[in-house]
C-alpha cells in the first residue's frame, strides 16, 4: 500500500506530539505537514516545540527539521499537500469548529481529537470497535457541506474509552438501563506533566471542567442510531458521572456501577468481553489491539502503571467484576488516555476510514 500523506494540526501540543510519535514508522501514514499557531510557524519543529516536548521518547529525526506551517493562514497550502489531517488544536471551541469546517470545505478530510464537533448531528463520533457503522453518516455530511471528499470525523472523549466499550459489548444482551461512573483521570489529560503542574503532586482535584457533562452525554451519541441524515442520540440508559484529577502521568481509570433489565451472568459477561472482536480486529488495522478487552481476575488489578500500555496502549483493562448492593454489578476499568483515549484512537479511526474507502489518496 502506498502511504497516505498526513498533516498534524496542533503539532506542538501534547496530543499533537503523541500523533507525531505514532506516525514514526507507521505502515500506512507519512506525516508531511506539521502545523500550529502563528507563534510557531516558520520554525523547525524541534525549535518550535522546544522544552514543551513531553513524550518519553525523543522527537523523531524526520520531524525535527520540518518547518512548522500556520494552521490557519496556510490552510489552503496544507490541504493541497496532504490526503487528510489530524486535528488536535488548543483553541476556543467556536474557533476549532470553524477551522475544521474550513479544512473539510477545502476537500481535506479531518480526523479530530477535539470536542467542537462531537455534538454536530452528521459528524460521526466513533470508537472504532463499537460504533464503526456511524461512519456511513459521512455521505450525508458531505452533501450538507457540498464537498466531494472533505468531511469531519471525531473520536469521543478520553474518559469514555474504558467503560463505554465494556458496557457496549453487554448492553443489548442484558438490557442496560442505568450507569453510575466515577473516573480518576491522569494529568496528561489536561496537557500537563508533573514538571509543569507541581501542585498535582500528592493531590487530588475533584473537578475537571466540562468532563462530567461529556461523560454523561457522549455515550448517548455513541449508542445512537442514524436517521434522516443525522445521528439520533439514544434515550437510555441513564448515565451519571463524577470526574476527578489524580496524580498519575498517564491512564484514566473508572469505577462503574450498572443496572440491567435482565439478570446478569458474570461468567457470560467475562466470556463476551474476552471473545469480542470489532471491525478493526476483523480488518487487522495496524493500531487495532488483537484482544480489545483484557479481564484480570486478581482483586488488585488492573493497575495504571502496569496495564496502561497493554497492546501499545490501545487495549482496555477490566477487573473486579462483582455484585453491588445498589446496582446489579460493578467493575473497574482502565485505558491509556493519550493513546487509546486521544491520538491512538484518532489514528485507529483514520485507519478505519482509509480501509473502508472514506479517505482516498489524491
Amino acid at each position: 500500500m502506498n502511504q497516505y500523506k498526513v498533516g498534524i494540526i496542533g503539532a506542538t501540543g501534547m496530543v499533537g506530539q503523541r500523533f507525531i510519535t505514532l506516525m514514526d514508522n507507521h505502515p500506512w501514514f507519512q506525516a508531511v505537514v506539521l502545523a500550529a499557531s502563528s507563534r510557531s510557524a516558520g520554525k523547525p519543529y524541534a525549535e518550535a516545540v522546544g522544552a514543551k516536548w513531553c513524550m518519553d521518547t525523543e522527537i523523531p529525526e524526520w520531524a525535527k527539521n520540518i518547518t512548522v506551517m500556520d494552521a490557519d493562514a496556510d490552510a489552503e497550502a496544507i490541504a493541497e499537500k496532504v490526503d487528510f489531517v489530524f486535528c488536535a488544536v488548543d483553541m476556543p471551541k467556536e474557533a476549532i469548529r470553524e477551522l475544521e469546517y474550513r479544512y473539510a470545505k477545502l476537500e481535506c478530510p479531518v480526523v479530530s481529537n477535539n470536542s467542537a464537533h462531537r455534538g454536530t448531528p452528521d459528524v460521526p463520533m466513533v470508537i472504532p470497535e463499537i460504533n464503526n457503522d456511524h461512519i456511513h453518516i459521512i455521505e450525508d455530511q458531505k452533501k450538507r457541506l457540498g464537498t466531494k471528499r472533505g468531511f469531519i470525523a471525531v473520536k469521543s472523549n478520553c474518559s469514555l474509552q474504558s467503560y463505554v466499550p465494556a458496557l457496549s459489548i453487554i448492553k443489548e444482551r442484558f438490557g442496560l438501563n442505568k450507569v453510575l461512573v466515577c473516573t480518576y483521570q491522569a494529568i496528561s489529560g489536561a496537557g500537563k506533566t508533573f514538571q509543569t503542574w507541581p501542585e498535582m503532586l500528592d493531590n487530588v482535584i475533584p473537578y475537571i471542567g466540562g468532563e462530567e457533562e461529556k461523560s454523561e452525554q457522549e455515550p448517548m451519541k455513541i449508542w445512537g442510531h442514524m436517521e434522516n441524515g443525522q445521528i439520533v442520540n439514544a434515550q437510555s440508559p441513564s448515565v451519571t458521572a463524577q470526574c476527578l484529577r489524580v496524580p498519575v502521568s498517564n491512564g484514566h481509570m473508572a469505577a462503574v456501577f450498572a443496572s440491567f433489565d435482565q439478570p446478569v451472568d458474570f461468567d457470560e459477561i467475562k466470556k463476551m468481553w474476552a471473545e469480542f472482536k470489532g471491525r478493526p480486529q476483523e480488518l487487522e488495522l495496524p493500531h487495532a489491539p488483537k484482544q480489545f478487552i483484557h479481564y484480570f481476575e486478581e482483586d488488585n488489578m488492573p493497575q495504571t502503571r502496569l496495564h496502561r500500555d497493554l497492546e501499545g496502549g490501545m487495549a482496555i483493562s477490566v477487573g473486579r467484576l462483582r455484585k453491588d448492593s445498589q446496582y446489579d454489578m460493578k467493575f473497574v476499568c482502565l485505558s491509556h488516555n493519550t493513546l487509546r483515549g486521544a491520538a491512538g484512537g484518532g489514528v485507529l479511526l483514520a485507519e478505519l476510514l482509509c480501509a473502508e474507502g472514506y479517505i482516498n489518496q489524491k
